[in-house]
């Protein structure tokens, strides 16, 4: 079972935080086939995977510097919108995802229900416009 990038790389990290196979927690959503392969693509598998998520207690200024570098490298990933994706249908508390902040995903998300709802309140809102 394959896992998200970030997290495979912070447990990989440190030897005696890998979880024995009977700890591995369920993920949130069933895998889906199409799921596999942009875990294999993502350029953060490699070795910035410290940047994605803030140590306790980071000052500002760090936390802000650590997540444009971690923005600078999923701007080069291949695979950013399907990692995007994979953290707003999460969805994602934590780190870098798809290039944004777990703030920036908040505003996506609460957008994404507005229109949502906008699109629900439309007069003749049928299946075309929403489909719009």
């Amino acid at each position: 079972m394959q896992h998200p990038p970030h997290q495979s790389l912070q447990v990989a990290a440190i030897p005696s935080l890998r979880p024995r196979p009977a700890a591995m927690p369920k993920p949130r959503v069933p895998a889906r086939e199409e799921d596999g392969p942009w875990h294999a693509e993502a350029v953060c598998r490699r070795d910035e995977a410290g940047l994605f998520f803030a140590p306790s207690k980071e000052p500002t200024a760090a936390r802000l510097a650590r997540e444009e570098a971690a923005k600078r490298v999923c701007a080069r990933c291949p695979v950013m919108v399907a990692c995007r994706e994979h953290a707003l249908l999460q969805p994602e508390p934590y780190g870098v995802w798809g290039g944004l902040t777990a703030a920036e995903r908040r505003v996506v998300l609460a957008r994404r229900r507005r229109r949502a709802a906008e699109l629900r309140q439309a007069p003749g809102a049928g299946p075309i416009a929403a489909a719009g």
